[in-house]
C-alpha cells in the first residue's frame, strides 16, 4: 500500500519560495493531513492528529524532494476498553507541478501482507 493526497496551492503566498509553498500548505490542512495519514493506521484502528512538520524539507530536484512530519497516533476502542496515545514520524516524498501549482504528497510504501498458508 501507498497513499498520495494533492493539495492546491494556489492561495499559498510564498509563491516563488518552494519550502515555504509546502510549510505553508502543510500547516493550513492539518486535518487533511491527518486523514492522509491514517490511512496507514487504519488496520490498527487507530487515527492521526496534530500533524507537524519535523525537521528540514529535502530537495532532491527543483520540484521533488522529502520531508518528514511528526503526529499523535491515537487507538480507541470503548468495547476494548483501549484509549492510548504516542508520538509517531513518517518520512513523505513530494511532487510540486508548477503549472497547475499542485502539490502532491507520497507516504511511503508499506507492503501488505497476504495470506499466511496452512
Amino acid at each position: 500500500m501507498q497513499e498520495s493526497w494533492k493539495f492546491d496551492t494556489s492561495g499559498s503566498e510564498k509563491i516563488d519560495d518552494l519550502k515555504g509553498t509546502i510549510t505553508e500548505t502543510l500547516s493550513k490542512n492539518v486535518l487533511e493531513m491527518g486523514i492522509f495519514l491514517s490511512y496507514y493506521y487504519k488496520k490498527e484502528g487507530a487515527v492521526v492528529e496534530n500533524v507537524k512538520q519535523v525537521g528540514n524539507i529535502e530537495l532532491t530536484d527543483s520540484l521533488k524532494g522529502k520531508l518528514t512530519v511528526g503526529f499523535d497516533l491515537i487507538y480507541f476502542n470503548a468495547c476494548l476498553n483501549i484509549n492510548e496515545q504516542g508520538k509517531e514520524k513518517m518520512d513523505i516524498e513530494f511532487e510540486f507541478d508548477k503549472a497547475i501549482r499542485e502539490l502532491k504528497l507520497i507516504g511511503p510504501y508499506w507492503p501488505e501482507r497476504g495470506m499466511d498458508e496452512i
